[in-house]
Parts: structure tokens; C-alpha cells; sequence
């Protein structure tokens, strides 16, 4: 694969100028701008904006090879399955799905981490931690040593996870909250801002507060969907 020097951002939104700013510290440009909603704007100055799959497919046909093209999904929050299902379509498009990791984030040589993470300013990743595909660790968040970060997760700004946590698949850490060691937080979980957790919270849950409890799920309960104690005394 050619160096990527290129770049496409899905997302036309206050992230997208985030990541545009560090593919610029990073050397490259960002060449086109995607997004699904046909009402939004463009959100970096001239640069083109196209919607959706068709745009992407217009845009496609008149790029001499989509080789050196790196894809950028700015889209975060807890919409891990999102961008998990949009960078398949682009893989088989053809375009890479780099790592963006900022120069002033704190990254141990030993992490490992698979395609489309971000790494942004003044993040701290320890240790051997282990990250699947579209992670985000966003300004500032702590991930200690030993932590697994599932594919899709997204760890926001100024969160604290102690060391060996293990985070699903497509979970969120809410900005400020503090993980306490050696738990797990499980798939499409939503830890909300400011919260602190001392227990596993079970899949699905979405929990908040001091120390956190359960205050929904984000999708009907099932039999096996975590443990209905989480929280109580």
C-alpha cells in the first residue's frame, strides 16, 4: 500500500476539524468531506462535501486510485457499530483506514492497536494495552497498562481507566469518569460523564453517578443481559 498522504473525513461536524487538524500536523490533506445528512455543511473551508453512499461512489469515480487515501470516520460518541459498519464499506472501496495518534499523546511502545483508532492530544495510553479496530482515546483520557479496548469503543475526554480494565465492543466512557482497576465494562455499555465505577457493569447497561448505578439499558433487557444487582447495596 502507497503512504498515505491523502485523506477522506465521514463526518462534517466538530470532530471532523479535530482530525483535520492532526492529519495537517501529521503532513497530509484532507481532500473530501462525507457525510449521511443531507442538511449538513461543510465544515472545513474549502474543502467538498458530498452525502452519503452515492456521494462517496460519484467521488470515487473520478480519483485516479483511492491507493494512497486514507479514510477518517469523525464520528463519535457511542456510535462504535456505526463506524465499524461504514469503515467495512470503505475497505472494500479500497481506501486505508489509518491510525491517527497526536504528537503530544503519551503512547507506551508496547500497545497495540488494530485499524482506524485516534489517539489525540494529551492522551496517555500504558503499558500493553490492547485496542481493536475504530477506537477513540480522546483528549486527555487515561488508559492504563494492560487495559483491552474492544473495536469500536470510545474512551472521551479526560477519563480515567485504571490498569487491566476491559472495555466491550462499542462501549463509551463518558467524559471524566474514573474506572476502577481490574473491571469490566461491557459491550455497547455507556459509562456517563463524571461517573465512577467500582463494579462490572453488564452489557448493554448505561450507568452513571458516584458510585455508578444502573439507570437503563440502551436496548430491551434480556434474560442474560448482565447482572440486575449492579448498584444496589
Amino acid at each position: 500500500m502507497l503512504e498515505v498522504k491523502r485523506y477522506i473525513i465521514w463526518g462534517s461536524a466538530g470532530h471532523a476539524k479535530v482530525l483535520a487538524d492532526l492529519i495537517d500536523l501529521r503532513g497530509g490533506r484532507v481532500v473530501a468531506l462525507f457525510d449521511n445528512d443531507p442538511d449538513v455543511q461543510a465544515c472545513l473551508s474549502g474543502i467538498p462535501l458530498f452525502h452519503g453512499e452515492e456521494g462517496l461512489k460519484d467521488w470515487a469515480e473520478h480519483q485516479r486510485s483511492l491507493a494512497d487515501v486514507g479514510a477518517v470516520l469523525a464520528i463519535g460518541g457511542a456510535k462504535g457499530r456505526d463506524r465499524l459498519a461504514l469503515s467495512h464499506r470503505l475497505k472494500v472501496a479500497g481506501m486505508a483506514l489509518p491510525t491517527l495518534v497526536h504528537p503530544t499523546a503519551v503512547v507506551s511502545k508496547s500497545v497495540q492497536y488494530g485499524e482506524g483508532c485516534h489517539i489525540l492530544a494529551g492522551a496517555v495510553v500504558a503499558a500493553e494495552v490492547a485496542m481493536g479496530n475504530l477506537c477513540i482515546v480522546n483528549n486527555s483520557a487515561n488508559v492504563d497498562h494492560e487495559c483491552q479496548l474492544n473495536s469500536g469503543v470510545h474512551i472521551a475526554p479526560g477519563a480515567v481507566l485504571s490498569g487491566c480494565v476491559i472495555v466491550g465492543e462499542n462501549a463509551m466512557i463518558g467524559a471524566g469518569a474514573v474506572i476502577l482497576p481490574r473491571l469490566r465494562i461491557g459491550q455497547d455499555a455507556l459509562v456517563g460523564a463524571g461517573s465512577v465505577v467500582i463494579r462490572d457493569v453488564p452489557d448493554y447497561a448505561v450507568v452513571a453517578g458516584n458510585p455508578a448505578r444502573i439507570i437503563r439499558y440502551n436496548r430491551s433487557a434480556h434474560d442474560d443481559v448482565g447482572d440486575s444487582s449492579f448498584g444496589k447495596k
